[in-house]
């Protein structure tokens, strides 16, 4: 008896959390200059984050994190959705990848962490970033 009552006990706070879940879906773009600027931010916060990574031995992935903070909070909407909705491969995953393989390739082009460093380059992407992040909340 005691067994079937913390077995219904479980299973009815499971099916309250559920119904009570938000599954809304993403809010549509107020504005058509808010696509471009996802696509800005999401992709130099990938790039942000593969620079830490490699030339910094910080895998933390802080601005891909507080990126989606931001998307989530206003927008309802999260890094992977970008990438699903407004990325020409139209999935996260080849989003992803080619990001990952355009970072490696623009670092290479550079001559490496060394030189990517001589010449500003995590400087550049953080402008970038920094900018189309303020412009997004301008926009609100």
């Amino acid at each position: 008896m005691r067994y079937l009552f913390s077995s219904l006990a479980i299973t009815s706070v499971f099916l309250i959390t559920i119904g009570s879940s938000s599954n809304t879906p993403a809010a549509p773009l107020r504005d058509p200059q808010m696509a471009p600027l996802l696509l800005t931010l999401v992709t130099t916060a990938k790039e942000l984050d593969l620079y830490n990574s490699r030339c910094r031995k910080d895998g933390a992935g802080r601005y891909s994190d507080n990126l989606n903070k931001t998307l989530v909070s206003r927008y309802r909407m999260t890094i992977l959705d970008v990438q699903d909705r407004y990325f020409p491969e139209r999935d996260y995953r080849a989003a992803q990848a080619q990001l990952d393989q355009h970072f490696f390739n623009q670092l290479q082009a550079l001559g490496g962490c060394a030189a990517a460093k001589q010449q500003g380059f995590f400087e550049q992407l953080r402008e970038r970033f920094d900018q189309a992040l303020a412009e997004l909340l301008r926009l609100l």
